[in-house]
């Protein structure tokens, strides 16, 4: 019989050794850009929506070793595509958080799951400059550089602190706009750092106490999602619940998870 844990946490060393070779490299293109060097740069569905020869060659690295470590895996990936197959498939995000790698600040990410018949069963968040590696393992739990991770509990939905983000088009960038401000009048207070990834794994460590945000790509949750829900925290994906809109991620803390979506379905979630 083999023992489906034990095959899920050898991915998940695998998804922590490439995703550490790939913020590897990601981290030394930072520095050599920070030192002056150019970075080529090009966009995809908007002005605004920008890719990196730093995204291109960190998901080729991911790709190729995916393919020395793990052959006849099927790879799907932010840049260069790809579909899910039989077995196990990788989704990667070569970097989470592009334009902050490119205005030089420091909070981006690699993000790389391992998927079974579209589900999440291990992966790694890794942060090239802190070093700071998040995991989970699917019915494992999530751990931090060692440590292991739970959700919060705030008390009441008005002392919960937030993120979000928005959409590179300016007409969903407005509806976006709409409904968060509604939030705004019925939590702690919304944060919008630019990282998805990172954004889940922040309410895996209760660093936020909740998680909401329309148009992300599989890439985005992967990872995150998993060590959010290895956490403790309430996560409705994409596609999962018409409620909240066809796109929607939803992580949050069990103690107000109710309460915050109910207040999203009031402030309009659905229509973003």
């Amino acid at each position: 019989m083999v023992d489906v844990g034990a095959a899920e946490t050898e991915l998940k060393d695998v998804a922590v050794q490439v995703a550490t070779e790939a913020g590897d490299l990601v981290r030394r293109a930072r520095e050599a850009m920070v030192a002056g060097e150019a970075v080529p740069v090009e966009t995809k569905t908007t002005d605004t929506d920008v890719v990196t020869a730093a995204d291109r060659a960190a998901e080729q690295l991911v790709r190729d070793r995916l393919a020395q470590l793990r052959p006849g895996d099927h790879v799907l990936g932010e840049e260069a595509g790809g579909s899910a197959g039989d077995g196990v498939t990788w989704v990667v995000d070569p970097i989470d958080g592009t334009v902050n790698f490119l205005y030089g600040a420091p909070l981006f990410a690699v993000s790389l799951a391992a998927q079974v018949d579209g589900v999440s069963v291990a992966g790694a968040v890794v942060e090239p400059v802190s070093g700071r590696c998040w995991t989970a393992v699917r019915g494992q739990g999530a751990w931090l550089d060692g440590r292991r991770l739970a959700v919060s509990s705030p008390s009441r939905l008005e002392l919960s602190l937030v993120g979000t983000g928005f959409a590179y088009q300016a007409e969903r960038r407005a509806r976006q706009a709409r409904f968060v401000s509604g939030l705004l009048t019925r939590v702690r207070d919304v944060r919008r750092a630019g990282v998805a990834s990172l954004d889940l794994c922040a309410v895996a460590a209760g660093w936020l106490d909740a998680y909401v945000e329309h148009g992300l790509n599989r890439w985005d949750w992967a990872a995150g999602a998993l060590v959010a829900s290895e956490a403790g925290a309430v996560v409705h994906l994409p596609g999962s619940d018409p409620a909240l809109g066809e796109d929607a991620t939803f992580a949050a803390a069990p103690s107000i998870a109710e309460a915050l979506y109910d207040a999203a379905v009031e402030c309009g979630v659905k229509d973003v």
